[in-house]
């Protein structure tokens, strides 16, 4: 059984950090420490990290109710761990749960804006780097490639109009996840980020996208590989012959926060059969304005 450590914080109202770890320990302490003062507690979700990573967390834990961890037997995947987090979210009853990376590339300094957007839209709020105000730092001319070319990819392909499908910077309200059956998630690494978006956005989830700047990992090895990309690659198709199967021809559709400290009026958002929002931030997988 997986060890966790219950917070006699009460939850109501609060939001949750879930942090998947796999050898994090050089980011770990510093990345908790911040979030932690931006006021929201943080639950780590460790594979059984050779490091001394899930170690790490249990003094933090030992020294700060706010801090969560559980302890799994393996290297069990990404989305796994975000379906453990989630889960155990929700069971806790928090009313928002943030899906953050762990090596630094997401800035607690974002949750502000993050959770302001939550709570405002009730939907999923994504930490953006392709909509305007969003950019990304320390990466190469082929790495922005990559990414910008697997986001018009699933945009072309599932008609989503989302600007960054594969950021793993998110917030879900608990009455989302609850709507969302995690159980039937067949996808695990990054693809799952794409299969549980395009699942809230088929449940009819209002999507807004704020601006972040993304940085890439301060410490360790990218846990990202050909075989991950592989399967978002795969999952794609699967997710459009799906749709095609039940429900027919359809688009959904988000709305992108214009400024990272403004207060934006969004329409509200749908997804049904050829559903189309006024305002939409973009085409039928057109590009953003980061040129994604």
């Amino acid at each position: 059984m997986p060890k966790v450590r219950t917070t006699p914080i009460a939850a109501q109202d609060r939001a949750l950090v879930i942090l998947p770890t796999f050898n994090e320990k050089p980011n770990l302490e510093a990345l908790v420490l911040a979030i932690r003062g931006e006021g929201c507690d943080v639950l780590v979700v460790d594979d059984n990290s050779p490091d001394g990573t899930g170690e790490l967390a249990d003094r933090l834990a030992g020294s700060d109710p706010g801090v969560l961890v559980e302890h799994r037997a393996g290297k069990l995947g990404l989305g796994t761990a975000h379906i453990a987090g989630l889960k155990r979210g929700t069971e806790l009853g928090y009313a928002l749960l943030v899906t953050m990376d762990a090596d630094g590339s997401h800035q607690p300094r974002h949750l502000g804006p993050i959770l302001a957007a939550a709570r405002r839209t009730g939907g999923v709020v994504i930490g953006s780097r392709y909509v305007s105000g969003g950019s990304i730092v320390g990466w190469n001319a082929r790495r922005k490639l990559l990414s910008h070319s697997a986001n018009l990819y699933v945009r072309t392909i599932l008609g989503i109009r989302v600007h960054d499908c594969t950021s793993g910077y998110r917030c879900y309200p608990r009455r989302v996840i609850e709507r969302v059956d995690l159980d039937r998630i067949i996808c695990d690494g990054y693809a799952f980020l794409i299969e549980l978006l395009y699942r809230c956005l088929k449940a009819g989830v209002p999507v807004t996208e704020v601006p972040i700047r993304f940085q890439d990992r301060i410490a360790g090895t990218s846990k990202v590989s050909s075989t991950e990309i592989t399967k978002a690659l795969k999952l794609v198709p699967r997710l459009r012959w799906q749709r095609a199967t039940h429900h027919g021809r359809e688009v959904v559709s988000a709305e992108p926060e214009i400024e990272l400290h403004g207060s934006t009026a969004l329409p509200s958002v749908q997804a049904g059969d050829g559903a189309v929002t006024p305002g939409s931030a973009t085409g039928d997988g057109g590009s953003g304005p980061a040129g994604s």
